[in-house]
């Protein structure tokens, strides 16, 4: 079976990060985790947390560059700085809150702290939008809690028709 090989992009949200004063670990982890699940990462970048910005790239990349799949590191937490979800709910054409629920129940399952993540998910036009943790531990754990659903999403958005029930071509 011909498996489709899905656009990504990884954005990586980071004040520190941004200025050179900190190293991206989440970033080029999920890229390389990703391209081993068969995706195409066609872009990447650190920007800070500055709401206003991250709408611009994330609206870039979706009407422009046409990503099937957008993943952002960081931002989710409850710092000051931390806009990501409001960023992400400003570009969204509807949200897909099980994504979100199984990333933060996959995370409780190892630290209480997950409860003060505040990531989502959400499509816009036929693309789809994920927000992650900033931290490579935290990135990785919630990406793998969703991974194993995300071909079938991408193929019914993308105007897939088979039945939901049987793999479909483009899952992989």
């Amino acid at each position: 079976m011909k498996t489709t090989r899905y656009t990504c992009g990884v954005l990586t949200l980071s004040d520190k990060g941004a200025r050179g004063e900190r190293e991206d670990t989440s970033g080029p982890m999920l890229q390389q985790l990703l391209t081993e699940q068969g995706f195409s990462v066609t872009a990447y970048q650190i920007i800070p947390d500055q709401q206003l910005l991250i709408q611009a790239i994330l609206t870039k990349w979706v009407d422009e560059k046409g990503i099937d799949l957008i993943i952002t590191t960081g931002g989710t937490g409850v710092s000051p700085s931390d806009r990501t979800p409001e960023a992400t709910r400003q570009v969204i054409d509807m949200e897909i809150p099980g994504i979100g629920e199984a990333m933060r129940q996959a995370s409780l399952a190892k630290t209480p702290r997950a409860i003060w993540s505040r990531g989502i998910a959400g499509i816009r036009k036929k693309s789809l939008i994920i927000n992650l943790p900033g931290s490579e531990k935290g990135a990785k754990e919630n990406i793998e809690a969703v991974l194993p659903a995300l071909a079938h999403g991408l193929y019914k958005l993308k105007g897939g028709t088979a039945d939901c029930g049987q793999k479909k071509e483009g899952e992989g």
